[in-house]
């Protein structure tokens, strides 16, 4: 991945090497790596003054899919996840429930949510019951 978005709540990617950069705040980025890669490999051969910090082994990516997701995702998260507020492709760091995640919206009725593995059991179980009440 050469470019990184500029830009707030947007994403660059997936790239080719199945990479996704997503713009979380002023200088700060997350570099999400699917095919298994080394980014801070990657980086040490960087020249520009930068900082980077591996989290692989802290961070669970949990989808959110289907025609009920962004009700779902909004029953713990008070972010306006509607298309026009929150477009294919947007990312933001908030909260759902007691836990701060990183949104990416992947499609109009998908999501994926990053969130601490220490988090990830509380997550997965609010975004299951959100999900089975969105069913009813």
């Amino acid at each position: 991945m050469r470019n990184l978005p500029r830009k707030p709540r947007k994403r660059v990617g997936p790239a080719k090497d199945g990479r996704t950069a997503l713009w979380l705040g002023p200088d700060e980025w997350l570099i999400i790596d699917e095919a298994g890669n080394d980014p801070l490999a990657d980086c040490a051969k960087v020249t520009a003054l930068h900082s980077a910090v591996g989290i692989s082994h802290r961070n669970v990516g949990i989808s959110v899919a289907g025609p009920a997701a962004a009700v779902t995702v909004n029953s713990g998260c008070p972010q306006d996840l509607s298309l026009e507020a929150f477009p294919v492709g947007a990312a933001s760091r908030t909260i759902l429930g007691k836990s701060e995640i990183v949104l990416l919206r992947t499609a109009e009725d998908s999501f994926r949510v990053e969130c601490w593995r220490s988090f990830s059991d509380y997550v997965f179980t609010l975004l299951s019951e959100a999900a089975s009440d969105a069913a009813n």
